[in-house]
């Protein structure tokens, strides 16, 4: 959420709207901001009397919008806060009903909507008139490609120092959630001495990454076309299934292949421009230069066919009764001798 910081920063002012509709795919965002109007905004005295919580599923627009236009007890502001607004029915009278309060709020009032997991419909007028009225915020997951900036950014609005691969390990392992990333974050800064560089031991150790065993090392096996730790790896992956997602693993493996093919039709172009597209930090351009060289472009192409086609397998199309363990290897022995593979047709 683009607005985040000015939300809270103004929230700790005192500085509110009549209405906040948080709406969008990455419930974080939408949970800080609710979380500092529920908690910083009132003293503890005013919330016994002028903070109110109700859950969409619990109410509906009319009984919210009739909340909204009491006025507060012993105090200038109430706070009425509806969690999991996406269970709320919006039919025409409710739109209706809610397009109206929008045109004219009770300004005592502090209606805070947390609709998450999607987005409202755009075409819809009461959309449209919170968003002119600067009342809509919109929050999006992250791309993947970004997702080790925003760590290495958490990780410096927090204070933690790391050593160079930190970021992408993180993301490589715990995926674009957010909200566990952020308690994985919390937890390391607490047990980080002061000036200590959180490095692979530390995460492994303290998150429970296994630095030889998890989709970073997989890739990184996969990329030096190294079988024999390929097919390590595979094994301890597929004993450990809950702590590697074949899912989150034929994605990883995907974005990289992807980028392998980057680097091959930007062969001869400044570093910083390639790393650029692919969306990763310039140190790690010398790892897809060695794995373009050992996977020409037909090969690294034939790859995410395979990857595709054990996504499939993954849904149970084409591979009934094998194991997440089977599909690992399996794949993993297609990648390496992708060179003496026929593809179908």
């Amino acid at each position: 959420m683009k607005e985040l910081d000015v939300i809270l920063k103004n929230i700790k002012n005192k500085e509110v709207l009549p209405i906040y509709f948080f709406h969008g795919e990455e419930s974080y965002f939408i949970d800080l901001a609710v979380k500092a109007l529920e908690h910083d905004f009132l003293t503890e005295d005013e919330k016994a009397f002028n903070q109110t919580v109700v859950y969409g599923k619990d109410t509906s627009y009319h009984e919210i919008l009739s909340l909204a236009r009491q006025f507060p007890m012993m105090g200038d502001k109430q706070v009425i806060i509806i969690k999991e607004a996406q269970d709320l029915r919006m039919a025409e009278s409710e739109s209706n009903a809610l397009e109206a309060y929008i045109q004219n709020p009770v300004p005592s009032t502090v209606l805070v909507f947390a609709h998450k997991h999607k987005k409202l419909d755009s075409r819809k007028k009461v959309t449209k008139s919170l968003e002119k009225a600067g009342m809509l915020f919109l929050s999006e997951s992250i791309r993947e490609n970004h997702l080790p900036k925003w760590i290495a950014d958490e990780c410096l609005r927090s204070g933690i120092k790391t050593a160079p691969n930190i970021s992408h390990l993180l993301a490589e392992y715990l995926g674009n959630d957010l909200s566990r990333i952020a308690n994985e974050l919390n937890k390391l800064k607490i047990i980080l001495k002061p000036g200590e560089v959180l490095d692979g031991k530390i995460v492994e150790e303290h998150i429970g990454i296994s630095k030889e065993y998890n989709v970073f090392e997989l890739q990184k096996a996969l990329g030096t076309k190294n079988a024999n730790a390929a097919f390590k790896i595979a094994h301890f992956m597929g004993k450990n299934p809950k702590n590697n997602p074949f899912v989150m693993m034929l994605s990883s493996l995907y974005n990289y292949f992807s980028n392998v093919i980057i680097y091959h039709t930007m062969a001869g172009q400044p570093p910083q421009a390639i790393a650029s597209q692919m969306g990763v930090n310039p140190y790690f351009i010398k790892d897809y230069a060695e794995s373009a060289r050992l996977y020409p472009l037909k090969q690294a192409t034939r790859v995410i066919s395979i990857l595709r086609e054990f996504d499939m397998k993954g849904k149970g199309l084409g591979a009934v009764n094998m194991s997440e363990a089977e599909l690992i290897k399996e794949l993993v022995y297609k990648i390496i001798n992708v060179d003496k593979i026929r593809m179908k047709v």
